[in-house]
């Protein structure tokens, strides 16, 4: 199927791996050129290797904390290619974990700075480049937490919550001048950041990986109804989708892709 995205820019963070990987890959794919940024320089050189048959892939290490270094990374897109016409703000962690009670201010202010204000300072800091041609798409990436809050995840539950009203906000404000703007909510893909923590889930029980997957699906994720992890794969297959002009109808919309895991409509 033909997206429509041949010559389009895009920018992914949280490029070096899992969903921003593999959304890269598939933006690669239908013509679409790619910078992919992360904060692990190594890393993002490593994974943008991958990609070394493709010449419309570039990567630049950036924090998306810190306004100095966004800025650095808006410079060199602007120097390399020009403006950007889609953004994918996929960085981020999950942050501190516990229940309420266990938390310091510093876990929480940790985990809001990586998953709200670091997408609000990446969508500030290209917003101009996604309004200037009179097309353009904004896709951020929350979570099912984000509607289904988890009680050892506060932190990572408000943090995605915000995100889904901030997308929204964005959505209403400047559809008029052809910029859409939507979220994406996986639930339990298979990337290296649950590989942790089924890793740490497998020590603590003392029990193989593929153990710790299956119990804690029964027990934590009883609502995924397909019994096993999502594929990066089926992530980013929405995302492009939202990018495309076959979404040029969707906006201020989250797609959940969570194998049934949020229990409610």
């Amino acid at each position: 199927m033909d997206l429509g995205l041949k010559d389009k820019i895009a920018l992914v963070t949280g490029a070096a791996s899992g969903i921003g990987k593999e959304t890269t890959r598939v933006l690669l794919e239908e013509g679409a050129t790619v910078v992919m940024t992360d904060l692990d320089e190594e890393d993002l050189k490593e994974t943008a290797m991958t990609f070394t048959e493709n010449d419309r892939v570039l990567y630049f290490p950036a924090d998306i904390r810190e306004l100095d270094s966004l800025k650095q990374l808006h410079d060199y897109i602007k120097k390399s290619l020009g403006t950007i016409d889609i953004l994918i703000q996929n960085a981020g962690v999950t942050g501190a974990q516990g229940l309420f009670h266990t938390l310091s201010d510093e876990n929480w202010v940790y985990t809001i700075e990586q998953n709200l204000h670091g997408p609000v300072r990446v969508a500030r800091e290209f917003l101009p480049d996604l309004r200037a041609n009179g097309w353009g798409r904004l896709i951020f990436i929350s979570s099912e937490n984000a509607v289904q809050p988890y009680d050892d995840e506060l932190p990572y539950d408000s943090a995605k919550a915000a995100i889904l009203s901030f997308s929204k906000g964005l959505s209403r404000t400047y559809a008029k001048e052809g910029l859409l703007v939507n979220t994406v909510s996986p639930a339990f893909i298979e990337t290296p950041m649950t590989d942790r923590m089924m890793e740490k889930r497998a020590e603590e029980k003392n029990v193989s990986f593929d153990e710790a997957v299956d119990s804690f699906l029964e027990e934590e994720r009883p609502h995924i109804e397909l019994k096993r992890r999502g594929q990066v794969e089926e992530v980013a297959a929405v995302i492009a989708f939202l990018c495309s002009e076959k979404a040029s109808f969707v906006n201020g919309a989250n797609y959940r892709v969570d194998g049934g895991s949020v229990a409610t409509i």
